[in-house]
């Protein structure tokens, strides 16, 4: 029997699926169809399955909040999406209480043992939600929807240049492109329908994909095991004792797994492994090949997006064929390489990459059609990467041509720091950035340029100013209060000049 595992809880895929129909009819009674939105704002959990799946079902689009977010970020998404339905872990409450719009029906889950613990919070729902709906409580009183509409995907919003999150409204997909998304996966994630297996979920699934991971899981009937926190030793003890054979995970991951002692390493026993999977963020190639000496050819590689599905693939053994390679062009799928002047280049060219998986359905960005307009060159979707592809289709990045930081496998747009950093009284300018960083690949550094009226603010000013807007991962770890930022003749400030430095000094040119 297959089941999803969190602590010392468990819930069998049988019961899963029956609550899932359940959440399914219970939504459409509450008036909830084709397009509307289900938010949540919660940690993995088995009612992030439950109501994810239900809200798929009723056809509607399951949209998560990353739980991180601030009451102000999370307003603008619940805002955004016209969400009609808010389901929120109880300690997430009392934050967000107050941002939730007029109608939204809030139903509030218990925050369980193993997550309070793995957080030092309290467990249950907290006195300020004890007149909200208990999840459970409703769910049970609900009849199962048994003519399920052909399931969505989430709607996930991606953080944008323009300073606020934008929703990915991804069309139904036709019986033709969720069986070649079927198979998809089965490549690029190791998840086939036909095998048994066990998945390890330690990555939130308010990001596109563990969220598509972990689903993709669920609908399988795979059994799934919840991590409430990564801990390095934890993943191990885990992935022993529930004989683990599939994970999604990210590249700090493997940093803070590397720096475990030796015979912490050596201590577990990892043969159930048959694929990992990761993405999100690069891989340094000394990272990589130790992972590999480490676990064998189980760790495999992806490259995608939100907007363009999953275009590129990384075997084990290519991983050290072509090093540095972020895998190669999957059947189906399609990326060119441009210059500035909209010119195609050929092999071993750098440009800007534009791609797309066919089997993947076109979207939108909610309310913002100009904006999707804006990524696109025909019907591949550019996400603002610079690389290259060799004679054998194997694709190498090299930079970003917009400002995005991956910090962690998290990615960050500076404009929507900088749009609240430059409402700081004192602030004149400012130019946020990524820079290096060991274990999270990126983090991010805020210069800051004061007014002539107010007295300059000092860096931890800044941070605590920006901490009351944007969610704490967010927040610059350097911040430099500085006079006279280098500037284009435009009048911008040269970011480049700001950056270099630290760059060339942890010997990464950009």
């Amino acid at each position: 029997m297959s089941w999803l595992i969190s602590g010392d809880r468990r819930l069998s895929q049988a019961d899963l699926q029956q609550r899932a129909a359940r959440a399914a009819g219970g939504f459409q009674k509450l008036g909830i169809g084709a397009g509307d939105v289900v938010a949540l704002y919660m940690r993995n959990d088995f009612t992030f399955f439950e109501a994810s799946l239900g809200a798929a079902h009723a056809g509607a689009y399951a949209t998560p909040i990353n739980w991180h977010f601030t009451a102000e970020e999370a307003n603008y998404i619940l805002t955004d999406s016209g969400a009609k339905v808010l389901v929120v872990h109880g300690d997430l409450w009392p934050r967000i209480a107050g941002a939730v719009p007029e109608g939204v029906h809030v139903f509030v889950v218990p925050t369980p043992p193993e997550i309070a613990a793995a957080y030092g919070i309290a467990a249950g729902i907290p006195a300020e939600a004890a007149g909200l709906t208990r999840w459970e409580d409703w769910l049970g009183t609900q009849p199962p929807l048994t003519s399920a509409a052909p399931p969505r995907n989430s709607m996930i919003y991606t953080s944008g240049t323009t300073g606020r999150p934008k929703g990915v409204r991804r069309q139904r997909p036709t019986p033709e492109q969720a069986a070649a998304n079927a198979a998809a996966a089965g490549v690029v994630y190791g998840l086939k329908a036909d095998e048994e297996k066990v998945v390890l979920m330690n990555g939130p699934m308010y990001h596109s994909a563990p969220n598509s991971y972990g689903l993709t899981a669920a609908r399988q009937g795979a059994s799934i095991v919840l991590q409430p926190r990564f801990d390095a030793e934890e993943m191990l003890r885990l992935i022993e004792r529930h004989k683990v054979s599939h994970m999604h995970i990210v590249p700090t991951m493997f940093v803070r797994l590397l720096k475990l002692p030796e015979d912490v390493r050596r201590k577990y026993d990892l043969s159930s492994l048959r694929n990992t999977v990761h993405g999100a963020a690069p891989c340094p190639r000394e990272v990589k090949l130790a992972m590999l000496d480490w676990w064998g050819p189980v760790i495999n590689e992806y490259y995608g997006s939100t907007e363009t599905g999953i275009c590129v693939w990384l075997s084990a053994a290519d991983a050290r064929r072509k090093p540095g390679s972020v895998g190669c062009i999957q059947p189906g799928c399609t990326l060119k390489v441009f210059d500035d002047d909209g010119r195609e280049l050929p092999p071993g060219e750098i440009g800007e990459l534009y791609m797309r998986a066919s089997y993947y359905p076109d979207f939108t960005y909610h309310n913002l059609d100009d904006k999707r307009r804006e990524v696109g060159r025909g019907d591949l979707v550019s996400v603002g990467d610079i690389g290259w592809v060799d004679e054998d289709g194997f694709v190498y990045l090299c930079d970003r041509k917009r400002d995005m930081v991956i910090s962690g496998g998290v990615n960050i747009y500076p404009a929507e720091i900088e749009s609240v950093l430059i409402g700081m009284p004192g602030v004149k300018d400012c130019a946020v950035f990524g820079i290096p960083d060991e274990e999270f690949g990126e983090s991010l550094c805020a210069y800051v340029e004061p007014d002539s009226v107010h007295a300059p603010p000092s860096p931890e000013a800044v941070r605590h100013f920006l901490s009351q807007h944007v969610a704490g991962y967010k927040v610059p770890k350097i911040v430099e209060v500085v006079t006279g930022l280098p500037r284009e003749d435009s009048g911008k400030i040269f970011k480049r000049k700001l950056r270099a430095p630290y760059w060339e000094q942890a010997g990464r040119a950009i």
